[in-house]
């Protein structure tokens, strides 16, 4: 045989890279690293390749970003505004989005603070979000803020959901802090059923489609 078949008979029969992994890996170089060293070198080294192998499957860093978004909402679910009264389907798809993102909470940092534009999918929940609200009767340009108000609230609870189950003890500062420190147990004690963090998501959630509930109607004052 020769130098250039034997060449040829040791390379794989298709190129493996595709988009497709290069996403799914992404998310697992980031679920290790964090963001901050998440990179395009480290996510090619995860690979196996050299960084510019990347760049021809994807647009850059920008364009894995859009798609590891597409990867950690698929799970979302706003398809419930289509069907389900505005703050019924708000509280369904609250809770949808806080579960996506505490199973990928290092996303939050990255993806929080990068523009929408190009991650279409997204931009479809929004669009079925947005419809949602104006059918209900929502001003149109309090919709946005609205949506922004809740997801904020959503990606710190997913944060929440993900933190360490001791995060409000005061340790052996119990003895300067006795008003806290029975009210953190009587929390404790109102239900077995959720953890911490699921009770105070619960807790804020209703209260803040409360809260949007009587601004819609009118009974808040609004600047």
């Amino acid at each position: 045989m020769s130098e250039t078949a034997e060449r040829r008979a040791g390379r794989p029969a298709k190129n493996v890279l595709d988009r497709e992994l290069i996403l799914s890996t992404a998310i697992t170089v980031l679920n290790r690293t964090g963001p901050v060293d998440f990179t395009m070198s480290a996510l090619a080294a995860e690979l196996g390749v050299k960084a510019p192998a990347l760049y021809h499957h994807v647009g850059g860093k920008n364009d894995i970003l859009a798609g590891m978004r597409q990867f950690v909402t698929a799970g979302i679910d706003y398809g419930v505004f289509k069907t389900l009264p505005w703050d019924e389907a708000t509280v369904i798809w609250a809770r949808s989005y806080r579960a996506a993102f505490a199973a990928h909470p290092y996303a939050i940092s990255l993806l929080a603070t990068v523009p929408v534009t190009g991650a279409h999918p997204t931009l479809d929940m929004y669009e079925e979000v947005s419809k949602g609200f104006l059918a209900a009767g929502w001003p149109e340009e309090k919709v946005v803020s609205a949506m922004v108000a809740l997801e904020n609230f959503i990606l710190g609870s997913a944060l929440d959901a993900v933190a360490p189950a001791d995060m409000m003890e005061p340790g052996d500062y119990t003895g300067n802090v006795p008003t806290y420190t029975e009210a953190l147990r009587a929390g404790e004690r109102s239900t077995k059923a959720l953890s911490r963090a699921d009770q105070a998501f619960e807790l804020g959630l209703a209260a803040l489609v409360a809260g949007l509930a009587a601004l819609k109607s009118g009974t808040h004052e609004t600047a």
